[in-house]
């Protein structure tokens, strides 16, 4: 896939971005390859294929769910920036925090938000608990998002504290989630689950992958 198939891609599915948002992507693009060389960023497997399974995995978010503007979004184990920069990207003024607790890839993650521009991505080097002690961050939050970080209830009971009273979890997940959903139903029975298996029109990897969306509605 190149930039002007994964440009077309994008609009099909409803996530729209001019040229200088294409340019963004594609500095990233090039910084990402280069420093995944050198520091485990993304799985070696997937280095031909970082549009689709990494840019358009983390956009999926957007075709089906809303980042308004303003908002303050929490984005958990980070890694080299997913889904937090392409999201940061596609929606520009929403407020991002990037978290994650490994040093050498939360700095090439500043280094890759600080590029695309976006004075609105701040990052966070440390455990996602440890921010529950800043009260600045307490009942903060309207989105928390995270890509294969931890399993959902683990995840909210780290979280929950930073949270907004309302605020929602989009988890971008894959595979059978049924013990999972059942777990953490069982922990917190007042928050609402809803599962969006994406469906990425001209991208048939997700499909196949088995790639979900979980939207998790927390209710204090």
């Amino acid at each position: 896939m190149d930039f002007v198939e994964f440009w077309t891609l994008c609009s099909a599915n409803e996530i729209i971005l001019d040229t200088e948002q294409i340019d963004q992507f594609k500095r990233f693009h090039k910084e990402l390859l280069y420093w995944n060389e050198k520091v485990n960023l993304v799985s070696r497997k997937d280095m031909d294929n970082i549009l689709e399974r990494h840019f358009i995995h983390s956009l999926s978010i957007l075709k089906y769910l809303e980042i308004r503007n303003k908002a303050r979004v929490l984005d958990i184990g980070t890694g080299g920036g997913f889904p937090g920069i392409p999201l940061s990207i596609a929606q520009p003024k929403a407020h991002y925090l990037l978290a994650d607790s490994i040093a050498k890839k939360i700095k090439l993650t500043e280094m890759f938000a600080k590029h695309t521009g976006n004075r609105l991505v701040t990052t966070y080097k440390g455990r996602v608990e440890n921010l529950v002690d800043d009260s600045n961050y307490l009942d903060h939050f309207d989105i928390i998002t995270a890509r294969a970080v931890t399993r959902t209830h683990k995840l909210i009971e780290y979280s929950e504290k930073l949270l907004k009273p309302g605020g929602m979890y989009y988890l971008l997940k894959g595979g059978d989630l049924t013990e999972e959903l059942e777990i953490t139903k069982e922990l917190y029975p007042r928050a609402k689950f809803k599962v969006i298996s994406i469906d990425f029109r001209g991208v048939d990897w997700f499909k196949k992958e088995d790639k979900k969306i979980l939207v998790v509605k927390h209710v204090k």
